[in-house]
Protein backbone atom coordinates (compact mmCIF):
# COMPACT_ATOMS: atom_id res chain seq x y z
CA UNK A 1 0.00 0.00 0.00
CA UNK A 2 1.70 3.15 -0.78
CA UNK A 3 1.90 5.74 1.59
CA UNK A 4 -0.59 8.44 0.64
CA UNK A 5 -4.27 9.46 1.03
CA UNK A 6 -6.20 10.64 -1.97
CA UNK A 7 -9.49 11.39 0.19
CA UNK A 8 -10.78 12.36 3.25
CA UNK A 9 -14.40 12.15 3.19
CA UNK A 10 -16.41 14.11 6.59
CA UNK A 11 -19.48 12.64 7.80
CA UNK A 12 -21.64 15.45 8.29
CA UNK A 13 -25.12 15.67 9.88
CA UNK A 14 -26.51 18.95 7.60
CA UNK A 15 -24.66 18.71 3.91
CA UNK A 16 -26.00 22.50 2.98
CA UNK A 17 -24.94 23.42 6.28
CA UNK A 18 -21.21 22.11 5.95
CA UNK A 19 -21.20 23.17 2.09
CA UNK A 20 -21.69 26.85 3.56
CA UNK A 21 -19.38 26.71 6.40
CA UNK A 22 -16.18 25.80 3.63
CA UNK A 23 -17.30 27.83 0.91
CA UNK A 24 -17.33 30.78 3.81
CA UNK A 25 -13.96 29.91 4.40
CA UNK A 26 -12.89 30.04 0.83
CA UNK A 27 -13.09 26.72 -0.50
CA UNK A 28 -14.93 25.92 -3.91
CA UNK A 29 -16.99 22.29 -3.83
CA UNK A 30 -19.09 21.01 -6.52
CA UNK A 31 -22.65 19.12 -5.35
CA UNK A 32 -22.99 16.03 -7.16
CA UNK A 33 -25.11 12.26 -5.72
CA UNK A 34 -25.52 14.05 -2.11
CA UNK A 35 -21.67 14.52 -1.76
CA UNK A 36 -19.51 17.67 -1.95
CA UNK A 37 -16.10 17.11 -3.78
CA UNK A 38 -13.58 19.84 -2.86
CA UNK A 39 -9.76 19.97 -4.41
CA UNK A 40 -7.54 19.97 -1.89
CA UNK A 41 -4.12 20.47 -3.45
CA UNK A 42 -3.32 16.35 -4.68
CA UNK A 43 -5.93 15.23 -2.81
CA UNK A 44 -10.08 15.70 -2.09
CA UNK A 45 -12.15 16.33 0.84
CA UNK A 46 -15.55 15.37 0.37
CA UNK A 47 -18.38 16.32 2.71
CA UNK A 48 -21.09 12.98 3.02
CA UNK A 49 -24.13 12.38 5.23
CA UNK A 50 -22.76 11.00 8.00
CA UNK A 51 -25.65 8.11 7.75
CA UNK A 52 -25.06 7.55 4.38
CA UNK A 53 -20.80 7.10 5.23
CA UNK A 54 -21.67 4.94 7.54
CA UNK A 55 -23.84 2.36 5.18
CA UNK A 56 -20.83 2.57 2.55
CA UNK A 57 -18.19 1.92 4.79
CA UNK A 58 -20.40 -1.20 6.13
CA UNK A 59 -20.74 0.05 9.98
CA UNK A 60 -23.38 -0.75 11.43
CA UNK A 61 -24.63 1.18 13.79
CA UNK A 62 -22.84 5.13 12.89
CA UNK A 63 -23.82 6.12 16.75
CA UNK A 64 -22.86 3.13 18.65
CA UNK A 65 -19.81 0.94 16.81
CA UNK A 66 -17.34 3.92 17.69
CA UNK A 67 -17.21 5.25 14.52
CA UNK A 68 -16.07 8.89 14.11
CA UNK A 69 -17.86 10.38 10.92
CA UNK A 70 -14.36 10.64 9.20
CA UNK A 71 -13.00 7.92 6.25
CA UNK A 72 -9.58 7.90 4.88
CA UNK A 73 -9.90 6.72 1.18
CA UNK A 74 -6.85 5.90 -1.45
CA UNK A 75 -7.79 5.37 -4.80
CA UNK A 76 -5.63 2.96 -6.75
CA UNK A 77 -4.98 1.97 -10.40
CA UNK A 78 -7.03 -1.04 -10.52
CA UNK A 79 -9.53 -3.40 -9.35
CA UNK A 80 -6.88 -5.91 -8.38
CA UNK A 81 -4.90 -3.24 -6.34
CA UNK A 82 -8.03 -2.96 -4.10
CA UNK A 83 -7.89 -6.79 -3.58
CA UNK A 84 -4.85 -6.62 -3.04
CA UNK A 85 -4.56 -4.13 -0.28
CA UNK A 86 -7.36 -5.20 1.21
CA UNK A 87 -6.06 -8.47 1.29
CA UNK A 88 -3.04 -7.31 3.12
CA UNK A 89 -4.77 -5.37 5.34
CA UNK A 90 -7.07 -8.17 7.07
CA UNK A 91 -3.39 -9.95 7.40
CA UNK A 92 -1.81 -7.03 8.93
CA UNK A 93 -4.59 -7.01 11.49
CA UNK A 94 -7.43 -4.89 10.14
CA UNK A 95 -11.30 -5.72 10.27
CA UNK A 96 -13.00 -6.18 6.69
CA UNK A 97 -16.37 -3.88 6.72
CA UNK A 98 -17.19 -4.22 3.42
CA UNK A 99 -15.85 -6.69 1.16
CA UNK A 100 -14.13 -5.54 -2.29
CA UNK A 101 -17.08 -5.10 -4.97
CA UNK A 102 -18.49 -2.75 -7.43
CA UNK A 103 -19.96 0.64 -6.42
CA UNK A 104 -22.78 2.61 -7.08
CA UNK A 105 -20.43 5.33 -8.92
CA UNK A 106 -19.55 2.70 -11.26
CA UNK A 107 -15.77 1.78 -9.80
CA UNK A 108 -14.64 -0.73 -7.50
CA UNK A 109 -14.03 -0.47 -3.83
CA UNK A 110 -13.50 -2.05 -0.39
CA UNK A 111 -13.28 -0.93 3.47
CA UNK A 112 -11.56 -1.78 6.30
CA UNK A 113 -10.92 -0.47 9.67
CA UNK A 114 -7.50 -0.47 11.67
CA UNK A 115 -6.80 -1.60 15.15
CA UNK A 116 -8.22 1.47 16.83
CA UNK A 117 -11.19 1.36 14.46
CA UNK A 118 -10.34 4.08 11.89
CA UNK A 119 -12.25 3.34 8.65
CA UNK A 120 -10.11 3.59 5.33
CA UNK A 121 -11.41 2.76 2.18
CA UNK A 122 -9.65 1.75 -1.26
CA UNK A 123 -11.05 2.71 -4.39
CA UNK A 124 -10.66 2.14 -8.07
CA UNK A 125 -12.61 4.77 -9.34
CA UNK A 126 -11.71 5.45 -13.07
CA UNK A 127 -13.75 8.83 -13.15
CA UNK A 128 -11.01 10.72 -10.82
CA UNK A 129 -7.94 10.99 -13.11
CA UNK A 130 -4.77 10.11 -11.26
CA UNK A 131 -1.18 11.01 -11.79
CA UNK A 132 1.97 9.10 -11.91
CA UNK A 133 2.17 10.31 -8.02
CA UNK A 134 -1.06 9.32 -7.33
CA UNK A 135 -2.70 13.05 -6.71
CA UNK A 136 -5.75 12.35 -7.75
CA UNK A 137 -8.16 15.48 -9.88
CA UNK A 138 -11.68 15.79 -8.35
CA UNK A 139 -13.30 15.98 -12.52
CA UNK A 140 -15.62 18.78 -13.38
CA UNK A 141 -19.01 17.64 -12.83
CA UNK A 142 -20.77 20.01 -14.73
CA UNK A 143 -23.29 22.36 -13.50
CA UNK A 144 -22.68 20.24 -10.04
CA UNK A 145 -25.90 21.45 -8.18
CA UNK A 146 -28.00 20.25 -11.08
CA UNK A 147 -26.34 17.04 -10.98
CA UNK A 148 -28.98 14.06 -10.60
CA UNK A 149 -28.51 11.48 -7.79
CA UNK A 150 -27.15 8.42 -8.22
CA UNK A 151 -28.52 5.17 -6.95
CA UNK A 152 -27.39 4.15 -3.96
Amino acid sequence: MEQRISLVTLGVRDLARARRFYERLGWTGQTVSGTVFVQVGAMALVLWGREELARDAGIVDAQTDGFGGVALAQNVRSRTDVDDIVEAALEAGATVTRPPGETFYGGYAGYFTDPDGHVWEIAHNPGFPMGEDGAITVPDFGDADQAPDLPA
